[in-house]
């Protein structure tokens, strides 16, 4: 049964069943003919018989032998239309049925029309609630809620990803001829770069991707977190799990600043924020069964929580929010949601 079109207009049941086609019944249909020629066949083989047998002996006269002989002769005519009408009667309930049929289908498909025409407003309100829930957590994880005190701030593409670490003489460590460590005569990665580096390059052309990776590179401290997720990932990807296929719910920035400060537990469970079944259940699995990457998985926490704890010192929110969208920040979340970093 087809379904109504949603811009129909439901008919009341009185339509319904004026729009049903009464099937027009014929005068004689064929179990009347059939009847009549067996009624006409029946009546003319007993003039026969009668023509037949009319000069022989004589005939009875008696009450009981003229009512055997009518019913011999009419009770098969009455067998006949008998049948006949039960046919007719049987023909005309199941043409009743059908009808009937038609106009709940039709009376149905009016109410489904009428529900449908009043559930789309509501549908569409609670599209719109929805849609506008999800702008305001998006507005809400990224907004810049610390204030500094200066009133020009660098560009991601200026400042200095990590803050720069004191040197201590003790360590040994190579200098030029002038004392001045090597690390300090190269700039800084930027902000912007560091994060570029920390998604990976997308593709073979990403040519920006590679040049931020490879100045990422470049510097110690972010070289081990880089080389320790290209490990993870590596390894996640073994089990079909792609960073590009999670879609974690958004933490605030200040929630990332509470983990960096070293709080843990509830108030930072929101940055466990991966709900994919499947992904959780396989590395739950092989973090159980496969030692390799266990120790790789918490080689890498331990990176991530230390590199994301200088850069937390150096960034604003909203450059916080963007290092959670890269494809390190999501295997950090679902390794320490696996683990229990974040309980």
């Amino acid at each position: 049964m087809s379904e109504p079109r949603p811009d129909s207009k439901p008919q009341s049941p009185g339509n319904a069943l004026r729009h049903v086609g009464m099937p027009r019944e014929n005068r004689f249909s064929n179990a009347d003919i059939v009847a009549l020629v067996l009624t006409f066949l029946w009546l003319g083989l007993v003039a026969l018989f009668f023509a037949l047998a009319g000069g022989e002996g004589e005939r009875s006269t008696g009450v009981l032998p003229v009512m055997m002989t009518l019913v011999g002769i009419f009770l098969p005519v009455a067998m006949i239309w008998v049948a006949a009408i039960t046919a007719r009667t049987a023909r005309e309930m199941r043409a009743e049925a059908q009808r009937l049929q038609q106009t709940i289908d039709t009376m149905r498909q009016g109410w489904q029309a009428s529900q449908a025409a009043l559930a789309r407003p509501f549908e569409r309100r609670l599209e719109e609630i929805a849609a506008s829930a999800r702008q305001t957590e998006s507005a809400v994880a990224t907004f810049t809620s610390r204030r500094d005190g200066q009133a020009v701030r660098p560009s991601a593409d200026r400042k200095a990803a990590l803050i720069a670490p004191r040197q201590n003489p003790a360590e040994d460590e190579p200098t030029l001829a002038l004392g001045t460590p090597a690390e300090q005569i190269a700039a800084p990665v930027s902000v912007a770069d560091f994060i570029r580096a920390l998604n990976f390059p997308d593709s073979s052309d990403d040519a920006e991707g590679f040049r931020a990776l490879r100045r990422a590179l470049e510097e110690r401290g972010m070289a081990k977190l880089i080389r320790s997720a290209q490990d993870v990932l590596t390894l996640l990807s073994q089990d079909g799990i792609y960073m590009d296929d999670l879609k974690p719910d958004r933490a605030r920035a200040e929630v990332w600043r509470r983990f960096a400060r070293g709080e843990r537990g509830r108030e930072v469970a929101a940055l466990g924020g991966v709900r994919d079944r499947s992904s959780l259940a396989l590395t739950a699995g092989r973090m159980r069964a496969d030692t390799i990457f266990r120790d790789a998985a918490h080689h890498f926490l331990r990176q991530f929580d230390k590199t994301f704890t200088e850069f937390e010192q150096n960034a604003t929110d909203s450059e916080v929010a963007d290092l959670a969208e890269t494809r390190t920040a999501r295997a950090f979340m679902l390794l320490g949601r696996v683990t229990g970093t974040f309980d």
